[in-house]
């Protein structure tokens, strides 16, 4: 057996050993990788070194790869996207397992076509483009982060600071087109937009007299906002034709995409003329978390380069693609994988060609690889090397900087997963996200020209052109807006002076010139006018214009500066007391319920008293008057039949509470009716004409009769125009109309000299006036601003006094509306009553069927004599719903004062009944 036991041993050892050998046999002693970028570029220079220092770390790490070798293959591209395809086919000529590369998202759509037809993965530290996405490159990893969340950031810092329009200055190329293109996704969502945007040729040298035709076109738009989203060389050029044209100073807004602060970042020092010439421009970096594996790489590579040039985001992106394949590699071998390429069959026709494409070779684990590489755990120099479903890295982030001095400085960051802060990403990773406008924070950046305060992002155009501004030409209620005798360009009136004084808090000086709009015969349509700011007629429009949400879907309001809904005016007659006044204060069903409601008290006291109490017995005529006479006293508190059963006082307790409200709601109706001068009209408000046949009119011009006719359903045939307040009168008199709809500021200033008409019930619609300008003009919010400061002030309600004040009618200005109480203000009574009363019933007859079955029970049974049991059990129960106890003691105890019957009384009266019941006599 110990023998059998040796030998079993010594297979087991052999074989795991056999197996060891044969696994180690089959891990290549060198595994290619290809990487082809732009040597003598600042990305290229710097991303250069880092993948060499990559591949020797990887190298000599014993704990990767083990005995197989990395080696990296090197091509410089020269920014050429060409160059770079032609680079990409001679690598697969090499046989590599995966490509770092290329620099530039131009040559990575050609190559990515290539790595995709061979199954070799391609990683790219430095293409932006959002358009490479894994559906149509599914070979195509950025080991970087995508224009998509640059463009985000930028979005968010301009809503930040409350500007509405930018200016976007790209190279026109692939890059630079997506990327303005995910720009102007990202800004709609925010609802800015960018006012102009305009290409550079690409390439590395752009003419001076190229960027100058630029730039006079952008300094003579309004938006002083402007993103650079270009290369090193053009951006440098258009810096400083834009200083020579004055457009690095104040009212400025430079930001520039991350090109510039990778540039700040490697370049030993900038010249100190174009450091000064940038001074306020705001930059985008990627953000890589601080870690000890970062600042001991950070020292290596000063040894390294010396002072040559420093260490850029891009840098250590290279870096951690090379670390990034390598784990993928020996995850790959130590799944057995085996690299092995086969040959392209559709190739194998060209075998004569001179290009030998049948060189290429489909390297066989492409598709295990580019797996490992997606599904990996490693953390690298810029932190947790992570990929989502499509395919970016987790938690893409950039610092926010200044250009300030000789340097820059950190004034926060942008996450996509909280926004902009102060605090770094990763220390807000443990927190839910937080997204509002409240969590937002940057520190207070260093402007163009030196200034602290935010720039307001606009300008007016220096084509010193003035603003057109329409006004309304009104031939009625004129002390809102009228045109000056003898003058074309000249108006005054309520809103006039609002618009001048809010124009004179702005805190720059707005050339504009009043141009009228009507033929001065009727006032104009409102919408019309509104419509010649949308098709740029008008540069905007004041005047009386309500703000309607038919009118905000083609410009932008101010805010209101006069609030004024929809009414209903009509005409009025003045109600006498009468004889019959005191039914006035109730309306006819409140008097039908009342009334039902007092015999309903009676009859429900009467039920719970009956058996009990003297007051409520008799002869039928007797109880009947009892139980009107009873119910109808306790309205003045006479009754005098008392109550003593304890339900019966619950009910009446309940009823006198809901007397006591009656009493004293009618009181005080009656004394109003009595006293005050009562107003009656047969409209009562816009109810009354929405399902009426009334004649309605309105003012010419007016929002309401589209209000009418649109949103009420309105005939049109009941509709009539009116264009003045003497119209207004003269209609409603003479019954061309039965009431004139209008605006509350309107018909107060008509009602202030027409004393025979009122407004008859409520305001319909909420709206207020405001001044009209083009969609996204940030003229409105600062406008909104002065209007707003001009309210605080009290200038609004000054300007207000002086035009719209001095009533001439001195007439009662009683509004017209019903001062009868209708049924609904005592619902809430009467439903306690109604479940008091239901309730002290139910209880009573519970009882009283309690003591029924109990004394059926007690009956000796009859056979055969069902009939006569049937009316026998019904005489039981109305003598014992009729049988009173012993009057002489319960007139004894109501007189002691002894309170209500007890249920031990009335189980003695039932116990009376039973014993009448076994009476032979009572039985015959």
């Amino acid at each position: 057996m110990k023998v059998f036991a040796f030998h079993g041993l010594f297979l087991l050892f052999f074989s795991i050993f056999c197996n060891g050998l044969s696994k180690d046999a089959s891990r290549p002693a060198v595994v290619n990788i290809g990487a082809f970028f732009t040597f003598d570029s600042t990305i290229g220079r710097v991303a250069k070194i880092a993948i060499q220092e990559a591949v020797n770390d990887v190298n000599s790490n014993s704990t990767i790869l083990h005995d197989t070798r990395l080696n990296i293959l090197m091509q410089n591209t020269n920014c050429s996207g060409f160059i770079g395809m032609v680079q990409a086919l001679q690598f697969m000529e090499m046989d590599v397992v995966a490509v770092i590369g290329p620099q530039s998202s131009a040559a990575a759509h050609i190559t990515s076509f290539i790595a995709s037809e061979l199954q070799v993965p391609l990683l790219s530290f430095s293409a932006t483009d959002p358009t490479l996405t894994p559906l149509g490159f599914p070979f195509f990893i950025r080991t970087t982060h995508s224009d998509v969340y640059q463009m985000t950031a930028i979005a968010e810092i301009i809503e930040y600071y409350a500007w509405k329009q930018v200016i976007a200055i790209f190279v026109d190329d692939d890059n630079g087109r997506n990327g303005v293109l995910a720009l102007d996704g990202a800004l709609t969502e925010r609802r800015c937009r960018i006012s102009y945007k305009v290409g550079i040729r690409p390439g590395s040298i752009v003419s001076w007299s190229e960027i100058m035709d630029i730039l006079v076109k952008v300094s003579l738009l309004e938006s002083r906002v402007i993103v650079l989203h270009v290369n090193p060389d053009s951006g440098f050029t258009i810096f400083r034709v834009a200083e020579y044209l004055q457009m690095m100073g104040n009212g400025y807004v430079w930001i520039s995409t991350d090109w510039l602060s990778s540039i700040l970042d490697s370049s030993a020092h900038l010249p100190d003329e174009l450091m000064d010439i940038m001074q306020g421009v705001v930059v985008l970096r990627q953000h890589t978390p601080d870690s000890t594996r970062k600042g001991a790489f950070f020292s290596r590579w000063r040894n390294l380069t010396g002072v040559s040039f420093g260490l850029n985001s891009y840098g250590l992106f290279a870096y951690d693609s090379v670390w990034l394949v390598a784990h993928a590699i020996d995850a790959y071998l130590n799944q057995g994988g085996v690299i092995s390429f086969s040959n392209i069959s559709s190739l194998l026709y060209l075998k004569d060609n001179s290009l030998h494409l049948e060189a290429m070779h489909i390297f066989d684990g492409g598709q295990i690889l580019l797996n490992n590489i997606l599904h990996n755990d490693l953390v690298g120099l810029t932190g947790p090397l992570k990929f989502d479903s499509d395919r970016s890295l987790f938690h893409p982030a950039y610092d926010v900087i200044n250009v300030i001095g000789t340097g820059y400085r950190q004034i926060g960051y942008w996450s996509n997963y909280s926004g902009l802060s102060t605090v770094p990403p990763e220390k807000l990773y443990a927190s839910p996200p937080n997204r509002s406008s409240a969590n937002q924070h940057l520190y207070s950046p260093f402007w163009p020209g030196g200034t602290t305060s935010v720039p307001r992002g606009w300008a007016f155009p220096n084509s010193g052109r003035e603003l057109k501004i329409g006004v309304p030409i009104r031939v009625s209620f004129q002390e809102f807006v009228s045109p000056v005798q003898g003058s074309n360009s000249m108006f005054k009136g309520f809103c006039i002076d609002v618009f001048t004084a809010a124009a004179d808090l702005l805190p720059y000086a707005v050339p504009y010139v009043f141009v009228g709009y009507g033929d001065g015969h009727k006032n104009p349509n409102y919408t019309d006018l509104v419509n010649m700011v949308t098709s740029g007629n008008f540069d905007a429009a004041i005047g009386d214009i309500a703000i309607v949400t038919s009118r905000t879907r083609m410009v932008d309001f101010t805010q209101p500066y006069a609030v004024s809904g929809l009414v209903v005016v009509a005409p009025f007659k003045k109600l006498n007391s009468g004889a019959w006044a005191f039914l006035r204060p109730f309306t006819p069903p409140t008097w039908g319920v009342i009334v039902a409601l007092f015999i309903i008290i009676g009859v429900v006291v009467w039920l719970l008293e009956h058996r009990i109490n003297d007051d409520f017995r008799g002869c039928p005529t007797q109880q009947i008057i009892t139980i009107l006479w009873f119910s109808f006293s306790t309205l003045t508190f006479s009754h005098r039949e008392n109550t003593l059963s304890t339900l019966g006082r619950m009910v009446l307790l309940i009823w006198l509470f809901v007397v006591l409200i009656l009493t004293s709601s009618y009181t005080a109706s009656l004394t109003s009716i009595l006293t005050v001068q009562q107003l009656s009209s047969p409209i009562q408000g816009i109810d009354t004409l929405r399902v009426g046949n009334e004649r309605i009119g309105y003012q010419v011009g007016s929002f309401a009769e589209q209000y009418l006719s649109k949103e009420l359903n309105i005939s049109l045939s009941r509709l009539f125009a009116l264009d003045s307040p003497e119209e207004y009168a003269a209609a409603l008199l003479n019954g061309y109309v039965d009431a004139v709809v209008d605006e509350l500021s309107y018909v107060e200033l008509f009602l202030a000299s027409h004393c025979d008409f009122r407004i008859v019930g409520q305001e319909f619609t909420r709206s207020g006036w405001g001044f009209a300008f083009p969609r996204g003009s940030p003229l409105a919010i600062d406008m909104s601003t002065a209007i707003l400061k001009l309210s605080e002030d009290g200038e609004l309600q000054r300007i207000h006094d002086k035009w719209l004040t001095g009533s001439t009618c001195s007439v009662d200005t009683t509004e017209i509306e019903s001062s009868q109480l209708h049924l609904k203000s005592f619902l809430g009574l009467f439903l306690i009553c109604g479940i008091a009363c239901v309730c002290a019933l139910c209880i009573y007859f519970v009882r009283l069927c309690h003591k029924f079955h109990r004394i059926t029970r007690a009956q000796p049974t009859q056979e055969d004599q069902g009939s006569s049991h049937s009316r026998c059990d019904l005489h039981t129960l109305v003598s014992l719903f009729d049988e009173r106890k012993d009057l002489s003691k319960s007139s004894k105890r109501r007189r002691q004062g002894e309170g209500s019957l007890s249920d031990d009384d009335e189980d003695e009266v039932g116990r009376k009944l039973e014993r009448k019941r076994g009476d032979p006599l009572n039985r015959a």
